[in-house]
């Protein structure tokens, strides 16, 4: 086995084993992690001051932002959700979400808004990008569902260091954490992980 096929499988039976620990929440327990997390970023300076916001639709166990994102439209910020593309179909763009939005069901039986690119904003206009996770570490290394839509999406700031970056923050819950994330060449650093329990600046 070579050293990549190794690393992909570790990264797999980690992806496994978390996404069964998240997925192990009651509905009681995901309401309650849900309301924490509103609690743990609403009141921190990157979420009062930016003004272009994305968040996601919970799926699959992860926390829900949906609390943060309902105050953001009631103080008039501008809320954006990732929108996979209907060709190609590894790309991921972030599209305003407007009050009668029109909703659709992508590849993975995920329900976006209808795609309209007239509404799409360029990753790097975005002020603060809450990023769903499986898995995270202390050095904001991020295990995500294996897609890579996020990094791709993101892989171009990094290839041009004068791009602003949004402040990559990764929600989870605390279960998620992991004292280390086998990483690939091209994934990309949280700056932060807000949890049900903490806001954590990392290294």
């Amino acid at each position: 086995m070579s050293q990549q096929d190794e690393l992909n499988q570790q990264r797999a039976l980690l992806r496994k084993q978390l996404r069964r620990k998240r997925n192990s929440l009651s509905p009681q327990q995901q309401h309650a992690a849900a309301q924490s997390l509103y609690r743990q970023l609403a009141q921190q300076l990157v979420f009062r001051r930016a003004q272009h916001l994305a968040f996601y639709l919970a799926c699959d166990g992860e926390i829900s932002p949906h609390l943060l994102l309902e105050a953001a439209l009631n103080q008039g910020k501008q809320v954006y959700l990732p929108v996979i593309a209907p060709w190609p179909k590894y790309k991921m763009v972030f599209q305003q979400l407007l009050p009668d939005e029109l909703w659709e069901t992508n590849s993975y039986a995920i329900t976006q808004p209808r795609w309209n690119p007239q509404r799409q904003r360029p990753i790097w206009t975005l002020d603060l990008l809450c990023m769903p996770l499986v898995g995270f570490d202390r050095a904001g290394n991020r295990l995500g569902m294996g897609g890579g839509y996020y990094d791709r999406a993101l892989a171009p700031l990094i290839a041009h260091e004068h791009i602003k970056m949004p402040t990559l923050l990764g929600l989870a819950h605390a279960c998620q954490e992991v004292e280390q994330i086998p990483t690939q060449s091209w994934d990309i650093a949280l700056q932060a992980v807000v949890t049900d329990s903490a806001y954590l600046l990392l290294s």
